[in-house]
């Protein structure tokens, strides 16, 4: 059994899969409902486990005031 097939079968794949879910659905809910096209694109289609999805929501997403 290679190392990959080991890390699949690990608590810690399945957690970084469902951190990663979680932060892509609120970026993209985000970028979707403030019309932000790139961002959306870049989202969907770049997976960073959180990480972008975590600086679009900081620094770039519109805060409604």
């Amino acid at each position: 059994m290679d190392s990959f097939s080991q890390f699949i079968n690990t608590p810690v794949f399945y957690i970084f899969i469902i951190w990663s879910l979680i932060w892509k659905g609120i970026a993209l809910w985000y970028a979707a409902r403030n019309k932000q096209l790139a961002w959306f694109i870049t989202l969907i289609l770049v997976n960073t486990v959180g990480i972008l999805e975590i600086i679009y929501l900081v620094f770039f997403r519109k805060n409604k005031t």
